[in-house]
Order: structure tokens, then sequence, then C-alpha cells
């Protein structure tokens, strides 16, 4: 076991052989999303994208929640007055977003309590999501004049229009066995063992081919915006490719 000391300390990055566990440290926050905290997230993914070593990721949080969303305290500073402010801070939450599928390395996310708005959002973001028993999950932001903007897009192709559009626009927030029924979560555990089980998923993953899991999650990415003849070509390109993963005969 090998914990960095190069990251802010609102986060954790350690690893376990070749899986690496990325935790939000904001557990007095329940992990609400600053500047800091988002810049380190990305900046961690970023590391652990590029570590040979690291073959797996786990996304977790500090503390009794996943993570509350945005930090709130944040927005009296994010007003039109200070539109380059705002459009800095959208682009660096778009950009963390975006990266947790665009990395090389699979990526599950072990949440347990609160995963709610931003939150939300990373927790489904990742490859696959292993939620605790005590799940909070949901998207309140209407309640509170806020649009979830940042967060709509993940979260309809996950669902689907009609389903999207309700927890959006009712703000009602999900426990861990109806977001498994919805297909957010893949396992629902005991909150005391969300870390376990997510561990156990990416010593899973770890143990493929890097070079073949690395060009599984692209296709599959891919694919899921392409016409079905343009997939089909993708993935028999893929196809061609694989050949030259596999280590010589033994």
């Amino acid at each position: 076991m090998r914990e960095r000391t190069d990251m802010p300390d609102c986060v954790v990055v350690e690893n376990r052989e070749a899986v690496r566990i990325v935790r939000m440290n904001r557990p007095d926050k329940l992990n609400a999303l600053n500047t800091e905290l988002t810049q380190g997230l990305l900046d961690a993914l970023v590391a652990a994208d590029a570590d040979e070593a690291v073959h797996a990721v786990v996304l977790a949080g500090e503390g009794r929640g996943f993570c509350a969303g945005a930090d709130l305290a944040e927005f009296k500073d994010l007003t039109p007055e200070h539109q380059h402010r705002v459009l800095a801070r959208a682009d660096l939450t778009c950009r963390l977003q975006s990266k947790l599928q665009e990395m090389r390395k699979p990526v599950v996310s072990a949440v347990q309590g609160v995963a709610v708005g931003g939150g939300a959002g990373l927790a489904i973001s990742c490859d696959m999501m292993v939620a605790g028993a005590d799940l909070k999950f949901g998207y309140p932001e209407l309640k509170h004049d806020i649009v979830p903007a940042l967060v709509m897009t993940g979260l309809q192709r996950q669902l689907g229009r009609k389903a999207a559009f309700e927890m959006i626009s009712l703000g009602r927030l999900v426990g861990a066995e109806e977001a498994q029924a919805l297909g957010l979560a893949n396992r629902v555990v005991a909150a005391d063992v969300v870390i376990d089980a997510a561990l156990e998923i990416a010593g899973q993953w770890a143990k493929a081919n890097p070079m073949a899991m690395a060009a599984a999650k692209s296709l599959f990415y891919r694919v899921a915006d392409l016409p079905f003849d343009a997939a089909m070509a993708a993935g028999r390109d893929v196809n061609a490719l694989m050949r030259g993963f596999r280590g010589p005969a033994k």
C-alpha cells in the first residue's frame, strides 16, 4: 500500500497494487465540490491515467457521504459580474465529468451516503458504480433555484428522457435498491463494505491486458454515439487491432 503526497489535502490517493483509490477528502462538507477539490480530482485522474503501473481506479469519498454536489459557498463569487469565473468553473466541472469516460483506465465509484447534484453526476460518470445501502442519490438543484445543467447529459444518456426528466424536475432522492433497478448502480452492498466491493471489481479489471481494456473502454463509449453501421465498422477495426494485444505464445 502506497500513498501519494503530491496532491492537495482535499484529495487522498492510495495505491493497492495495480489499483489506485482516489478519495475526496472534505468530510466536514460532505465532500462538496469547491474549485480546489474539483481541480484536485481532475489532476488525480489525469495522473492515474498516465501511470502505467495503474490498471484501474476506485473513486470514493471520505466520511459519511460520497459527495454533496457543488459547494454553494462559492456561488457568491460566481455571478454575472464575474463571468470569466463562472465560465472557468463550468469548464473545470465539464472536464472532470468528461475525464472519467475519456480515461484509458476503467473507474468504479464507491458511493455511500449522500450523492447528489454534481456528486451524483460523478458517481454515474464512472464506468461502474457500487452503492451502499444507505445511498441517497438525486438531483435536487431546482429546489435551490439552480439548473442541473452540467450533469444533465450524463443522466439522460444513462436513464433515457422520461426517467431522467422525472429525476431532475421533481428532485426526488432515490435509495440504493431503486438506483440499481434504474440501472444506475451495478451493486448494492452494506455501507461499510462499499470500498471493498469496489476494490474487488477494480482488482478483476487490473488482471486484464491494459491495452485490451483501454481499447474496449474506448470502443464502448464510441459506439454508443454512432449509427449501427458505423459502430459495427468501428468494432471491426478494433477486432483487427486486438490481435496485437496478446503476448507471444507460450
